[in-house]
């Protein structure tokens, strides 16, 4: 039993550096996320040169104000996290941009106690792509893989979808926007939002000239 154990390690930790490897240079072409997805799959992966700053700013905004700074985990936003979903408020996630695309390109989605297995997996995979990808690959390949709407990933694709044009060319306002229903893209409204993903949306669009000036984006463009 320990030589079984100890091969099907073995071998796990084989394909998963072997895969994080390859994934640097292309693009996964699937994902477990969207070949589950009852819904399809819409998607058009963009290089990073193709998509407008405005976009990755507003990821950085919503998502991980310290993307640039951190190893691939940000344990003071995992605490805050775990604080306010004890009182009882607005349930919100402790997770990177690093450690939302681990999961994304690797692992599942999942509920109940898979989740709990995908989490452990997941600190495993953010380790992988933070030692062997740069930020910008990171940002490239989160903003590639991550649901924008129903059987719809990616940036492009959304964009293509609400707005009609290339990612290339999004606005601030529309950027946020994305941005705003990225979490739960199947349950907030892109193209009319109301409510919470509005004010979050102009949140969002608000401090995306923040991440510009203070140089919270400057990793991926460095």
């Amino acid at each position: 039993m320990l030589r079984l154990a100890a091969k099907i390690v073995f071998w796990f930790v084989a394909i998963s550096i072997g895969l994080t490897v390859l994934f640097r240079f292309v693009p996964p072409p699937v994902t477990v996320t969207m070949l589950v997805d009852a819904n399809g799959i819409t998607k058009d992966w963009t290089p990073l040169s193709r998509i407008d700053r405005n976009m990755v700013a507003a990821a950085i905004a919503a998502e991980d104000g310290k993307f640039c700074s951190h190893n691939g985990f940000d344990t003071i936003a995992i605490e805050q996290a775990m604080e306010r979903n004890m009182r009882g408020d607005r349930i919100r996630g402790g997770s990177t941009i690093s450690q939302q695309t681990a999961k994304n390109v690797f692992l599942w989605q999942g509920e109940g106690w898979t989740r709990y297995v995908r989490k452990g997996l997941e600190v495993w995979f953010t380790f992988l792509i933070e030692s062997l990808w740069d930020k910008r690959r990171i940002m490239e390949m989160y903003l590639n893989v991550a649901e924008t709407g129903i059987g719809t990933y990616g940036v492009e694709a959304g964009s293509q979808r609400y707005f009609g044009m290339s990612s290339a060319h999004l606005t601030p306002a529309q950027a946020a926007r994305m941005a705003a229903a990225l979490p739960s893209p199947k349950k907030r409204s892109v193209k009319n939002p109301r409510g919470f993903t509005r004010r979050y949306g102009n949140s969002i669009a608000a401090r995306i000239g923040v991440v510009k000036r203070g140089g919270l984006d400057a990793c991926v463009y460095d």
